[in-house]
């Protein structure tokens, strides 16, 4: 059950497919809760993806609503994928977008690992 009232959860969203194998993808970790891949229009020369198995439309939801177990699988799951692309000693993002003002696109929970370049800054900077 979905407590984000910024959207419902759609069982056709591209990640939802993605996690029943409906739709391929490089996977470069996976257990029980959690599976990371690779994204396939990246933004940086490395983007992963991190999903919950589980039906969570954005971050608030994931963690009102998601057990202790998938919520530690998340976590590791990022923490594994990143340090097996060896993005720790030079960094990487994360990113987890949730509403309509940080342009979240697809109803399910996903935090973007970006890595491999210098990223800039967080947001880009506005005068006024």
């Amino acid at each position: 059950m979905t407590v984000d009232a910024t959207q419902p959860y759609d069982d056709a969203n591209i990640f939802a497919k993605l996690v029943r194998g409906e739709i391929p993808s490089r996977r470069v970790y996976e257990d029980e809760h959690s599976i990371v891949f690779h994204d396939i229009a990246p933004w940086a020369p490395v983007h992963l993806l991190a999903v919950p198995k589980g039906r969570y439309v954005s971050w608030d939801d994931f963690s009102a609503s998601a057990s202790a177990e998938e919520i530690v699988s998340l976590t590791r799951a990022i923490g594994q994928a990143a340090r097996d692309a060896g993005l720790v000693e030079r960094g990487y993002r994360l990113i987890a977008n949730t509403g309509l003002d940080s342009h979240a696109e697809v109803p399910h929970l996903h935090v973007h690992i970006l890595a491999g370049r210098a990223l800039g800054p967080m947001l880009a900077q506005r005068d006024g």
